[in-house]
């Protein structure tokens, strides 16, 4: 089944995809793989949430499949939900974060696409990191913020995390 095939929500939830695709309106939508700056960054951000997660009583992970809408799957690079996580394979409910790490080939509209899927769901927080340019972005209807001193946060002030501590050098 190539990118463009018109599939039911059913059957892409009993597809396997390698690497997982995003389910848009109906089609397939190949994600942009990452290469080592944004694999690096996905893992040390999950790792930062994990190892604060007794604390913050939140749980990160990686390329979870959220339904955004009746016909809208997205897989954020990172969830980070609530605890006790829901109880279910497919996010129906949004989660407290959502994080997206940009990759070279990324594309702002591309993106954007994605982050209003977010917005729409009622994701409260969302936030774009570009490893390369170690730059962050917090995302809401209003738009892009940069993140003020390098340091990613929540709309509640829960969550301030620095860059450095995800990034490369």
């Amino acid at each position: 089944m190539g990118v463009g095939t018109l599939i039911s929500v059913d059957e892409y939830l009993r597809t396997s995809f390698h690497p997982d695709c995003d389910f848009v309106e109906g089609e397939i939508r190949e994600r942009i793989v990452g290469k080592r700056k944004h694999s690096y960054a996905q893992g040390e951000i999950v790792s930062w949430f994990n190892g604060r997660k007794d604390v913050q009583r939140l749980q990160s992970l990686p390329e979870l499949r959220m339904q955004v809408g009746p016909n809208r799957i997205r897989i954020p690079d990172v969830v980070v939900s609530e605890m006790p996580l829901p109880d279910e394979e497919v996010f129906t409910s949004p989660p407290y974060l959502c994080i997206e790490v940009m990759s070279p080939d990324d594309t702002i509209a591309a993106m954007q696409d994605r982050l209003d899927d977010y917005l729409h769901f009622g994701v409260p927080n969302i936030w774009v990191i570009d490893p390369w340019k170690h730059r962050g972005w917090h995302v809401t209807a209003s738009g892009w913020a940069t993140a003020a001193g390098g340091i990613m946060s929540t709309a509640d002030g829960r969550v301030a995390m620095p860059l450095v501590d995800v990034l490369l050098p």
